[in-house]
């Protein structure tokens, strides 16, 4: 067999980045909404774009993703880890060391040095640590990725505080990209941008992601993103939402 295909047959054998099969969940004190997924599958170092309007699911989907939440049936499997298997805090030490996790409204802690925060995740996870410090010590490493997404040291000893929306954009980037964690999540991260500062940020976001094979899963409701991922997959092709009266 040709070392190509040895290649390909190595891959096509590993599991996948993220696997759901026959996931049901509704939230606690919310009986009348249930979400279901009968199989979705992410592939190492893919950039997928979940696409859906408001209300369709995304923001649960992601947090079953990532662990934050526990199906009430069915596997989750992520880098070959059945999260579903897991008890709460297991749950969480994993998300910590394996996910990087763009929030919506970018959760900086404000009167802390935009530094800070880009090291926070590091206090909670070893193997990010250690591979942050592999690249020069934790401090540069932040700094790399800071000026890599365009803030400056200058503005890295500031507090988050004072920071336009769209650089707290980016040290939230910062943030869920050191350490190079094997998956990124993004909730509906570019909604406070206009259009051209969104390029100008996933052009950031993915060329980071790529340079460390980072799997990217965004959610998002702005359907011209779309031809900026490998795939999307629109969330009523994929999920089944319930509600009840």
């Amino acid at each position: 067999m040709a070392d190509g295909a040895l290649g390909r047959a190595a891959t096509a054998a590993a599991p996948p980045a993220i696997e759901l099969h026959a996931v049901r969940f509704h939230w606690r004190g919310r009986p009348s909404f249930a979400l279901s997924v009968d199989t979705l599958r992410v592939e190492h170092g893919e950039r997928v774009l979940l696409a859906g309007p408001s209300g369709s699911g995304k923001s649960t989907l992601l947090s079953l993703l990532c662990g934050v939440v526990a199906p009430d049936s069915g596997t989750i499997q992520v880098l070959g880890t059945d999260l579903a298997g897991l008890p709460g805090t297991r749950r969480d030490r994993f998300r910590g060391e394996h996910f990087g996790i763009l929030f919506q409204m970018f959760n900086l802690l404000p009167y802390a040095s935009v530094m800070d925060n880009v090291v926070l995740p590091l206090h909670f996870a070893p193997g990010r640590r250690r591979r942050a410090a592999e690249r020069g010590g934790t401090a540069a490493e932040a700094a790399r990725l800071l000026e890599t997404l365009g803030i400056n040291a200058g503005l890295a000893r500031a507090d988050a505080a004072r920071l336009s929306v769209g650089q707290q954009q980016r040290v939230a980037a910062a943030r869920a990209l050191i350490g190079a964690p094997e998956i990124v999540v993004a909730d509906e991260p570019t909604s406070a941008l206009d259009r051209d500062s969104q390029q100008a940020f996933l052009d950031l976001l993915f060329a980071e992601a790529a340079r460390v094979a980072t799997t990217v899963v965004m959610v998002s409701h702005d359907a011209s993103l779309a031809g900026r991922f490998d795939r999307v997959l629109r969330l009523a092709d994929i999920a089944r939402v319930e509600r009840g009266h």
